[in-house]
């Protein structure tokens, strides 16, 4: 089930990322693999993550997601190899807490879509997806997901 949907104006948040391309049934790999690199990553040059790693959607073809994959940081810091210094842009975003399994989290989307045009709002097409607990210490149930949709 989803929370309440809100609308924030925030500010641009520096992030450190892989961008890639995917299948949707490769995801979890994917996920694992580039989380791994960039903890060790920023483990090496002394960074602390600065909030919940996330997933950013550029498109929604699921033979062939358009996908960032990161960590928000304190400060811009230059990247290396495939990770890069990047950014979630300022600006308006539309929200809402989904709380369990990752393969259904298709309501609290839906949602968020009918909710946006309907209250005024035009999506800009990117989404960002949150992850707020850990899935290897909690259970599927439990999980906590903010969905964020960015705003025109």
């Amino acid at each position: 089930m989803q929370d309440q949907i809100t609308v924030e104006e925030k500010a641009a948040q520096p992030t450190i990322s892989i961008r890639t391309r995917t299948a949707v049934e490769n995801l979890p790999q994917v996920l694992g693999k580039a989380y791994g690199t960039i903890m060790n990553f920023l483990f090496e040059i002394g960074v602390q993550p600065a909030g919940a790693s996330y997933v950013g959607y550029f498109n929604m073809d699921m033979q062939d997601m358009d996908i960032e994959i990161g960590f928000p940081v304190g400060q811009a810091i230059l990247g290396r190899d495939d990770l890069q210094a990047s950014e979630i842009p300022a600006g308006k975003q539309a929200s809402c807490l989904y709380t369990g399994p990752y393969n259904k989290i298709d309501s609290a989307y839906n949602a968020l879509m009918e909710w946006i045009p309907a209250n005024g709002y035009e999506a800009t097409g990117v989404c960002y997806e949150f992850y707020l607990n850990d899935p290897a210490q909690t259970p599927e149930s439990e999980l906590l997901t903010q969905i964020v949709f960015l705003l025109k």
